[in-house]
């Protein structure tokens, strides 16, 4: 069900051609940049927090980190992760296949700033064993983020790739 709601938003955006699925796991940063063949910062992993009580989806590259500072001065709260049980009920998709396509109503997203050094990146597709090749803009639509934001860490001294 994941997958198909994930597939049939990039459907709608004429992005299908794009997803690719694996016959192996691709559940975490590593794995997935193993079955894409990138390296692991343009894996575009997309994390879920509880914000005011309201999931919210952080789609960060794989190399970076949330600096809790950052973003508690985004969003007025402590960076709190919902739990794996949590992330299924109210964004529709498990742990290892979260993505920002295909999101049950009321989950809001944002593309983190970490993702913008690179042209092409890769997010899940709804299961721990697929990806979609995707231009930042391409992302951008797909995902009909809220917004940029800047509250990761650790990525900055990586060179565009």
């Amino acid at each position: 069900m994941a997958y198909q709601a994930a597939y049939e938003a990039l459907k709608a955006c004429g992005l299908e051609n794009r997803v690719r699925l694996f016959d192996v796991s691709s559940a975490t940063v590593e794995l997935a940049a193993a079955a894409v063949g990138c390296i692991p910062a343009m894996i575009a992993k997309t994390l879920s927090f509880d914000v005011h009580g309201q999931p919210v989806l952080i789609v960060a590259a794989g190399d970076a980190r949330i600096d809790n500072a950052r973003f508690k001065a985004q969003f007025g709260c402590k960076a709190k992760m919902l739990t794996a049980e949590q992330v299924e009920s109210t964004v529709g998709h498990a742990v290892g296949g979260v993505c920002p396509f295909g999101r049950k109503g009321g989950v809001r997203v944002y593309l983190d700033v970490s993702l913008k050094r690179f042209e092409t990146v890769y997010p899940a597709c709804g299961t721990g064993n697929s990806a979609v090749e995707l231009h930042i803009d391409e992302l951008e639509k797909a995902a009909q983020p809220e917004g940029w934001v800047d509250v990761c860490k650790n990525w900055q001294g990586e060179q565009n790739a």
